[in-house]
């Protein structure tokens, strides 16, 4: 009972502190990015190119979950739940082409491509953690709710940028929410797995992901070759590549 009002509460807090602050439209600096030189005709190149990565997680990924039977995964994962996992990774691949398209062109228009399937692919992933730590049956019954906020966040962005008061709170809350409370629902709800650590490899590269996203032109300048965010791209992709190994390596406890 004291980890429910725990996971609540913190929702509770983290939603009302989002809603007390004024709306937050889409800084336009986001878009200049520090390497958008032009290689094989293609503008921005390696930011382009880097999204590749996300491609080969999110393929192997589909693959993993769709060539094999219930009863080929069922030591592997958490009965019922195949659907999350399959968004999760459909989430990734799809965020190879949205990126991509993205960073052809920057601008808020392409952007909510870019941005969509990232937040797919986070409500699934946020649903695998809940199918696996609190409840199966809850997992099932919020994955379909977490999709429509998570795409409906995205697209109220979108419509209010073009009314001219752009609003990233809803957005904010969807992608960042759940990465707080994963971790306090994997400190505090046991899962049914041997060998389910590889989640905190995951947060971790998230993080680092974040970091080289904030300082893109620092490591630009720093490297020459390559840039914060293209590296972030790579990071970012590392991270469902973990997933994938952990799941391939850990069985259910007896």
């Amino acid at each position: 009972m004291k980890t429910k009002a725990l996971v609540i509460g913190s929702i509770v807090v983290i939603a009302g502190s989002l809603l007390i602050v004024d709306p937050v439209a889409q800084d336009p600096l986001y878009h200049a990015f520090a390497d958008n030189r032009p290689m094989l005709g293609v503008a921005n190149f390696w930011n382009v190119i880097s999204n590749l990565a996300f491609l080969a997680a999110g393929g192997v990924g589909l693959w993993f979950f769709l060539s094999k039977n219930e009863a080929e995964l069922t030591p592997k994962i958490e009965p019922g739940i195949r659907g999350a996992y399959v968004v999760f990774f459909l989430g990734v691949l799809a965020t190879c082409f949205g990126s991509g398209w993205y960073h052809l062109a920057p601008d808020n228009n392409s952007l909510v491509w870019d941005r969509l399937p990232m937040t797919l692919a986070f409500m699934g992933f946020f649903a695998v953690i809940i199918g696996e730590h609190v409840s199966p049956r809850v997992a099932r019954r919020l994955l379909w709710p977490l999709l429509i906020v998570g795409a409906g966040s995205v697209f109220y962005w979108q419509y209010t940028e073009a009314q001219g008061v752009g609003d990233l709170r809803p957005y904010a809350l969807v992608q960042f929410l759940p990465i707080l409370l994963i971790p306090i629902i994997l400190l505090t709800f046991p899962s049914r797995f041997h060998g389910s650590g590889f989640y905190w490899g995951m947060l971790a590269v998230y993080v680092a992901a974040k970091v080289f996203e904030y300082y893109d032109l620092q490591i630009y300048k720093t490297l020459g070759i390559i840039s914060g965010h293209s590296l972030k791209h790579l990071a970012a992709a590392i991270a469902p590549a973990i997933f994938l190994w952990g799941i391939s390596r850990r069985r259910l406890v007896l």
